[in-house]
């Protein structure tokens, strides 16, 4: 296998070696098991919301993703149209590996027993992944433009 070579980008620039857990989100929005399918259509308004992760007790339940809810009733529980699967990765999954593995922009990180740790964030280039501090910066601008958060 060829090592892929250091992608720089803004938020860094990931050696080989380097683990999921050093590149993900440490504080991810989540959803309650109540969220409906309606509710999750409204948070899929925001074009920067592209899995939903529904938690119970930090729990990972469901990774639920846009398209997961065609076809699906409003008030059926969103968890039940999400999975896990090829959804989920560890903490100690090597970057590079998973990153060029990835077919979504968005991967849970859960430990062995399932608990949610954080989120991997591809950004849209593909070229590197979204920081806290991305994220801060959207929310910041978001409200300087007086667009309100999208809720459930």
């Amino acid at each position: 296998m060829t090592v892929p070579s250091v992608v720089p980008c803004r938020g860094g620039a990931w050696a080989p070696g380097t683990m999921v857990a050093d590149a993900m989100l440490r504080r991810p929005k989540v959803c309650e098991p109540s969220t409906t399918v309606g509710q999750a259509r409204r948070m899929f308004g925001d074009d920067h919301v592209h899995a939903l992760l529904v938690v119970a007790a930090d729990v990972l339940l469901a990774v639920v993703e846009r398209a997961d809810l065609e076809g699906a009733p409003d008030a059926a529980p969103a968890a039940r149209c999400g999975q896990l699967g090829d959804r989920v990765v560890g903490p100690d999954a090597d970057l590079h590996e998973t990153w060029h593995a990835m077919t979504g922009r968005r991967l849970a990180v859960v430990d062995v027993r399932g608990h949610l740790l954080g989120l991997l964030c591809l950004k849209r280039s593909r070229r590197g992944f979204c920081t806290a501090e991305d994220v801060a910066a959207r929310e910041r601008e978001r409200r300087l433009a007086g667009q309100p958060r999208p809720v459930a």
